[in-house]
């Protein structure tokens, strides 16, 4: 889509509210870097909404779960840039006393969503086979503490804070993952719409870096942008939780990343069943 007016062509951008995300973007959510031929149109919201969207083909660009890649491979393919991967990152299993995963392998557990990275972990795992509660990802630890479900799988500033809601760590499943496989973990990436085109793909991944060395460089000033949308409040959560989700692999995810994300993704096709293998992944798999 185009503005009268303006020759640039608006491309809707989805991303979260969480620190690492509105860091990321903030430049180009507000203009302050050069865009070239597109305008981004940004649209927050909570990933497993995001995936959501992406599954309807709502978005031009937007961050999902890595998950929720091979459900729409058809649509979209995965940029270099701008997406969640590390260690030390994953997703933790909490409960309100300490206790196994083998005590609750019948027990009901709170999930942030059916596509999300995090539920596609407690699958592999394997160990529990009860019910899987859909909801929020800000809304898991205070069921776990009312006792609404028995545990919880939590993500984004959760695993920082759920200490302090008296709440008891069970398994990192990033650390589980790590040790099963010698990887990174990868959470959640950028995907674009196949129908705009390679050349279009690398432009946004080059503004996607353009971006976020942007924010590296003028952190005081888009910090009111990151707290304001910020579920936790505390300072030095918020830094951490950027320390955590921001690195190397944000910038360029390298050989060991993309690996990473390709193993991933076999594995959520396996489990669900979902797009055909073979099918590309990345918009550089089918430029010579």
């Amino acid at each position: 889509m185009t503005v009268p007016g303006n020759p640039q062509q608006v491309l809707s951008l989805g991303f979260s509210p969480c620190p690492n995300d509105t860091f990321i973007f903030y430049a180009l959510a507000h203009q302050c870097i050069d865009s070239g031929p597109f305008a981004f149109e940004p649209f927050l919201a909570d990933v497993e909404v995001l995936n959501q969207r992406a599954r309807r083909h709502t978005l031009d660009v937007t961050k999902v779960s890595i998950n929720a890649v091979a459900h729409f491979l058809d649509e979209y393919w995965l940029l270099r840039a701008g997406g969640a991967l590390g260690r030390a990152c994953g997703p933790l299993v909490v409960a309100r006393a300490p206790c196994t995963m083998a005590a609750l392998r019948d027990q009901s557990v709170a999930i942030p969503g059916r596509l999300t990275t995090a539920h596609l972990l407690l699958q592999l795992q394997g160990e529990h086979r009860g019910e899987r509660v859909e909801m929020a990802f800000d809304q898991i630890m205070p069921a776990i503490s009312r006792g609404d479900v028995a545990a919880g799988v939590v993500i984004h500033e959760g695993r920082f804070t759920y200490p302090a809601m008296g709440l008891h760590l069970v398994l990192d499943l990033g650390s589980w993952w790590e040790q099963h496989t010698g990887l990174p973990l990868p959470l959640g990436g950028i995907v674009m719409k196949r129908s705009l085109g390679s050349q279009a793909a690398r432009l946004v991944e080059e503004k996607i870096r353009a971006s976020l060395r942007y924010t590296y460089t003028h952190r005081n000033e888009a910090w009111s942008y990151i707290t304001e949308h910020a579920q936790e409040m505390e300072p030095t959560i918020i830094q951490r939780h950027i320390d955590t989700f921001v690195n190397d692999y944000t910038l360029e995810l390298g050989v060991e990343g993309e690996k990473a994300i390709r193993y991933l993704v076999e594995a959520a096709r396996r489990e669900v069943g979902a797009a055909p293998p073979g099918r590309s992944l990345f918009w550089t798999d089918e430029v010579p």
